[in-house]
């Protein structure tokens, strides 16, 4: 009997508009659930990549209501997956600030898992210039779950350049990171910092991305991609709207990790 499970990575290019962003979502989930899978994952910002970066501070929901959510968890339940809501724009502390939520449904339409991003972009070089905790309130905790497809570990974009979060997770077969790269940090880093994360954890990374030019003249790298417990790219997308697809398969997992026990072979933590 096989032991793989088919999972899909959402490649987006997010604009100002919410209602139009679910309608490109729901799109590619429905293509991505037509393929067999089990599990769907949206990329980061996948429903507001605004013009302002308050923008999405405007749209931010309580959660467990409001039309991100209920989209959400009405499509995961129609199409019968999990499906992860990359990160969501949720009410922080403060006013004028959100918390950039990573939200997993199951095939029910459940809420089963949220994250809050922990670690904040910021970047200058040259005209280019982030700050994400002018508009961000981080979070705090590490998340990692139990789900039908093993143990899921939860992350969003920038948290990938810090390996003590995924150590944090303890032995997770598969991590998700969802994104929305600058083009800049993306071309020279993203490839090798997925792959980085695989191979040291022996998990499966599943990376859906913004990937194209958005109308805040903002470039995101794309490449959206699946990669395997040893570092294998199954399957990846370099630009513009699409799904990744293949399948993990925690057998092969199993295997790698008794071949090479570097896991259990650790001194320092």
């Amino acid at each position: 009997m096989s032991t793989a499970v088919r999972v899909a990575a959402v490649q987006m290019v997010s604009g100002p508009d919410v209602d139009g962003n679910l309608k490109e979502a729901g799109r590619l989930i429905e293509l991505a659930a037509e393929q067999g899978a089990r599990l769907v994952a949206l990329p980061e910002y996948f429903p507001i990549l605004g013009l302002d970066e308050r923008d999405k501070v405007k749209v931010r929901e309580e959660q467990g209501s409001g039309p991100i959510q209920a989209f959400l968890s009405s499509t995961a339940r129609r199409h019968g997956i999990w499906l992860v809501g990359g990160s969501v724009p949720l009410v922080a502390s403060v006013p004028d600030k959100v918390r950039n939520s990573s939200l997993v449904f199951d095939d029910r339409g459940t809420l089963v898992a949220r994250y809050d991003k922990i670690h904040l972009f910021g970047f200058e070089m040259g005209t280019e210039s982030y700050s994400e905790p002018r508009t961000i309130e981080p979070g705090s905790d590490v998340v990692a779950f139990d789900s039908p497809f093993g143990r899921i570990g939860l992350s969003i974009c920038y948290d990938l350049r810090f390996p003590e979060l995924y150590r944090a997770m303890k032995d997770v077969d598969l991590i998700l990171v969802p994104s929305a790269f600058t083009e800049t940090t993306g071309k020279a880093h993203w490839e090798t910092l997925i792959r980085a994360r695989a191979i040291e954890n022996l998990a499966y990374v599943l990376a859906p991305a913004q990937g194209g030019f958005h109308a805040n003249k903002r470039e995101t790298h794309g490449d959206t991609m699946l990669v395997d417990p040893w570092g294998v790219v199954l399957d990846r997308l370099p630009r513009g709207p699409g799904v990744v697809i293949g399948d993990i398969d925690r057998e092969h997992t199993r295997r790698l990790r008794q071949s090479l026990p570097a896991l259990s072979h650790r001194t320092l933590r």
